[in-house]
């Protein structure tokens, strides 16, 4: 995701299209595959139990984030469609957050962040 400093107000349409989604469908597929893989290869049964509350940790954040995606993208859907439509290389309209949108973008760039350490 770009940058935006935790809590930032504002967002572009092309960001929440072509950074911001994708992202956090590939932080999805990191979960569900890299955890439920080591969940399902772990032997030891307190390394067991620690990923598994992990996985449900990502989980819970994931269902947050898209809550307050949701939220978003209902309040934005025509600027969403026409970034989609527009392609990357336009930044579209700039968004204004509310604190719980805000909030939830900072989370998914670090759950992101956190998502790729954990495939590495």
């Amino acid at each position: 995701m770009p940058g935006p400093t935790p809590h930032a107000d504002t967002l572009y349409a092309r960001d929440v299209v072509y950074d911001l989604i994708p992202k956090l469908k590939t932080t999805e597929r990191l979960v569900d595959s890299t955890l439920q893989g080591r969940i399902a290869r772990c032997a030891d049964a307190d390394e067991k139990a620690r990923l598994e509350e992990l996985k449900i940790e990502f989980e819970l954040e994931i269902s947050m984030i898209r809550m307050n995606l949701e939220h978003l993208m209902r309040r934005y859907s025509q600027q969403l469609e026409e970034a989609a439509r527009s392609g990357a290389s336009r930044q579209g309209a700039k968004l204004t957050l509310d604190a719980h949108e805000a909030v939830a973008i900072e989370s998914a760039r670090i759950l992101y962040q956190r998502a790729q350490a954990l495939a590495t």
